[in-house]
């Protein structure tokens, strides 16, 4: 079993590989918590999903979140007697990623796109809906060739909601309609709705400057949410980044 953990703006995720991803653990990323009680809950989970660290082989961290990246190092170096390893720009300039600076690119965002590859094995388009709403655009021989980066939906919510007096934070949900008759409505549309448009838009334009047709896949939190999208992705794959992890890590054995 392999252990790949994926520190986000939002999340920590923890997942457990054995053949297929057997146990997922999420907890909110919160600077403020102690390493003590990150260790204390994943401890709990270890025990309530009856986990073996024992058969544990490889650990792999991926962190977009600098601050959080030694918290969680050294719970797991608490609980793992082995080498985990870190996903930085040294560890993906050895991974013949493209011609982009592998010291500027997302350890993320560079899981999403061998993820992508592996899956398919052709050029595609990674668009995940998480803290930003990002775009990576991947060849036919598995090399980045760019991505593209906007505020993600939650985050242009609270941004809208925090710097208005008056408008109050609301639920995450398409409306049925584009022209909203009360607050929560108008707020729904504009930004849920604006969002499946800028979508739309940003994979037309991407697929136009590749030259190519491919595979357009959905990853994030906040993908399900979007169904009206749903006919422009081949597929919605929730746990990419953590495949995309595990495939760094076998490279790398």
């Amino acid at each position: 079993m392999i252990i790949a953990i994926d520190i986000g703006n939002t999340d920590v995720v923890v997942g457990f590989y054995d053949s297929k991803w057997r146990h997922l653990f999420r907890v909110a990323s919160n600077l403020e918590m102690a390493p003590a009680e990150y260790e204390k809950r994943l401890r709990a989970f270890f025990l309530e999903e009856e986990v073996d660290l024992e058969g544990v082989s490889g650990v792999i961290l991926s962190s977009v979140v600098p601050d959080l990246t030694t918290v969680i190092q050294s719970v797991f170096e608490q609980l793992y007697d082995g080498n985990i390893v870190m996903v930085d720009g040294e560890l993906l300039s050895k991974l013949s990623l493209g011609s982009i600076n592998p010291y500027e690119l997302g350890s993320d965002l560079a899981a999403n796109a061998v993820g992508a590859f592996d899956l398919y094995k052709q050029s595609a388009i990674v668009v995940d809906f998480g803290t930003a709403l990002t775009f990576t655009s991947v060849d036919d021989q598995g090399k980045v060739l760019g991505v593209a980066i906007s505020p993600g939906v939650k985050t242009a919510m609270k941004s809208l909601s925090s710097n208005t007096a008056r408008l109050p934070e609301i639920p995450l949900e398409i409306p049925k309609k584009a022209i909203g008759n009360n607050t929560v409505e108008s707020m729904q549309s504009g930004i849920m709705q604006g969002y499946v448009g800028l979508v739309r838009h940003m994979v037309a334009q991407i697929e136009l400057e590749m030259g190519t047709s491919p595979k357009v896949i959905a990853t994030g939190g906040l993908s399900f949410i979007f169904e009206p999208l749903h006919d422009l992705f081949d597929d919605v794959e929730v746990n990419l980044t953590l495949n995309g992890l595990r495939v760094i890590l076998s490279r790398l054995n």
